[in-house]
C-alpha cells in the first residue's frame, strides 16, 4: 500500500456519489508498501478501503483481481469484498486511475511475527488454494520466472550502488535457479497469493488469546501458478529472524498446517528449496527496483533489498526440503 496519486475532496465526494455508502466521514493515505495508492475511508455507512491503480498494474487484470476476491469470500476466506457502485460495476475512474471501494476488515498485522501466528496462516494459505480451485479466471504470474532476466536488466545500471557486485552475484542466481526450476505442468496449479506477507495478513485473539486470522488483503499480485510457491514466499517472509536467521520452528508450524487441509506431494516437497530461492530473488529484484527508482516526493515506504539476498543465500546453502522443516 502507498500513496502515488492524489486525491482532491471535490473529487472525492463526487466518486462516492456513484455509491451507495452514504456521506464522507474521513479519508486519509495508507503509506505502507509500494504498489497502488491507497486510502482509508470512513462513511456514514461504515470504514472501506478505497484503492487507485497505479501505472504498474495493468487494468486488464483488475477484473480477475476483483473476481477472485469475491469468488474467495464467497468460499468463506476472510478478505475484502469489492463494493458495487449504483450500477452494479465495482472498477471505475478517479483522479485518472481505474479505482475501487473494497471492504474493511478489522484485526492487526503482526509486527512481530511469532510461531503462534505462522500455523494459522499456513491454514489461511490452504484454505485459500482451495476455495480459489472452482474460481474460472486465470492470470499468468508477470513476476514469475519468465519475469526474473528483464527485471535484473532494469537494475543493472544502479544495482551495484546498493551493494558492490550485487548484479553478478545476481546474474549467477538467476542462471542456477531457472536451470533447477520445475518443468511445465510437473507440480500441481492453481489461483495463488503470491504476496501474502505479514503486512497483508490481519489477526485477532480468539477465546484462549490465541491468534487467528481476521483477514487476507492485497491481491494484486495474484496469479494463476504453483501452489507450492505461494507455501514458498510465506517461508522467506514468515520464518527469518531480525538476526537473519530462519526459525524452522516457524516453518514447521506453517508446513503442519498447510499440509492438514491440503498436504503437499512428494515432487512438491523436493522442489520446495529452489522455489523458496526463486521467491527470494524475486522479491529481491522488485525491492531493488523500487530501491533505485521510487519516484520523489511519493508517500511510500521503501524496503531494503539486501534483506532478500541474505535470505536468497539462506536457501541456496541449504541442503534438501528437511532444511525448511518440510
Amino acid at each position: 500500500m502507498a500513496v502515488y496519486t492524489e486525491v482532491s475532496d471535490e473529487a472525492l465526494r463526487a466518486f462516492l456519489a456513484d455509491y451507495p455508502l452514504g456521506e464522507l466521514v474521513a479519508f486519509r493515505g495508507i503509506a505502507e508498501g509500494v504498489e497502488n495508492s491507497n486510502f482509508a475511508l470512513k462513511t456514514t455507512q461504515g470504514e472501506y478501503i478505497l484503492t487507485l491503480y497505479e501505472k504498474r498494474v495493468d487494468p486488464g487484470d483488475l477484473p480477475y483481481f476483483l473476481g477472485l476476491m469475491q469468488h474467495l469470500a464467497g468460499q468463506g476466506l476472510a478478505c475484502p469484498q469489492p463494493v458495487p457502485a449504483h450500477d452494479g460495476q465495482a472498477l471505475r475512474q478517479l483522479a485518472g486511475r481505474p479505482g475501487a471501494i473494497c471492504t474493511f476488515l478489522p484485526g492487526v498485522w503482526p509486527r512481530r511475527v511469532r510461531p503462534q501466528h505462522c500455523a494459522p496462516l499456513g491454514d489461511a494459505l490452504a484454505q485459500l488454494h482451495a476455495a480459489g480451485q472452482d474460481f474460472a479466471g486465470r492470470r499468468p504470474n508477470a513476476l514469475g520466472p519468465q519475469g526474473w532476466a528483464p527485471l535484473l536488466q532494469a537494475c543493472r545500471a544502479e544495482g551495484d550502488t546498493v551493494q558492490p557486485g550485487l548484479i553478478a552475484e545476481l546474474d549467477a542466481e538467476l542462471a542456477a535457479i531457472l536451470a533447477a526450476w520445475p518443468a511445465a505442468g510437473s507440480l500441481p496449479q492453481g489461483q495463488i497469493h503470491a504476496d501474502l506477507f505479514p503486512d497483508n495478513v490481519f489477526f485477532l485473539d480468539d477465546a484462549a488469546g490465541q491468534p487467528r486470522v481476521s483477514g487476507v488483503i492485497d491481491f494484486y499480485f495474484a496469479c494463476t501458478d504453483l501452489l507450492a510457491y505461494d507455501v514458498a514466499v510465506c517461508l522467506n517472509a514468515w520464518c527469518f529472524e531480525s538476526d537473519h536467521s530462519f526459525n524452522v520452528t516457524k516453518a514447521r508450524a506453517l508446513l503442519a498446517a498447510y499440509q492438514a487441509r491440503r498436504p503437499l506431494s512428494q515432487a512438491e516437497r523436493a522442489a520446495l528449496p529452489v522455489l523458496c530461492r526463486g521467491a527470494a530473488l524475486r522479491f529481491l529484484l522488485t525491492r531493488l527496483y523500487d530501491w533505485t527508482s521510487t519516484p520523489a516526493g511519493a508517500l511510500v515506504t521503501r524496503k531494503d533489498p539486501l534483506e532478500y539476498l541474505r535470505k536468497l543465500r539462506f536457501f541456496a546453502r541449504a541442503e534438501g526440503p528437511g532444511a525448511l522443516g518440510c
